[in-house]
């Protein structure tokens, strides 16, 4: 599967189960294993479980693979491994504390968000043509003039 359409099914999947502070990150240049990592954070162990199913659902439904999956029993941090993109799932406190951003955030990734001109944050050189379409963060709708 290609690594864009995988990116954005796993962003997809995530926004589906109200994932918050989704970031992707262009991995290819630091380790040949796989070439994006997603990390995301959920508020319970209940929302880090339902979003590691979403993307896992989600993948294999478009023909993708789940190589494996960590975490599921405790759910404080799920990881998704889909070959070509890892996904950290995690709760805010942990997320933090380990700050994966720091390891993998040489080089973010953005992502147009379906069907709109606001993006995730998430796109490297080779994703140049996504990265001119869309801000790096969503804007915040204008504000209405009150009229008299």
């Amino acid at each position: 599967m290609d690594i864009r359409k995988l990116q954005r099914l796993i962003v997809d999947a995530l926004e589906d189960v109200k994932a918050q502070d989704i970031k992707v990150y262009n991995t290819e240049h630091l380790t040949a294993l796989f070439e994006r990592v997603i990390i995301a954070s959920g508020t319970s162990n209940r929302q880090t479980k339902a979003l590691a199913a979403s993307v896992r659902d989600k993948v294999k439904a478009a023909g993708g693979d789940i190589i494996s999956m960590e975490g599921e029993d405790v759910g404080e941090w799920v990881l998704v491994d889909t070959g070509d993109a890892i996904v950290h799932i995690m709760q805010p406190a942990l997320r933090q504390y380990y700050n994966l951003e720091e390891i993998w955030g040489e080089k973010p990734v953005r992502l147009k968000a379906a069907g709109t001109k606001a993006g995730v944050k998430a796109s490297a050189e080779d994703d140049a043509e996504d990265e001119e379409d869309a801000p790096a963060e969503a804007k915040a709708p204008a504000r209405r003039k009150a009229t008299k």
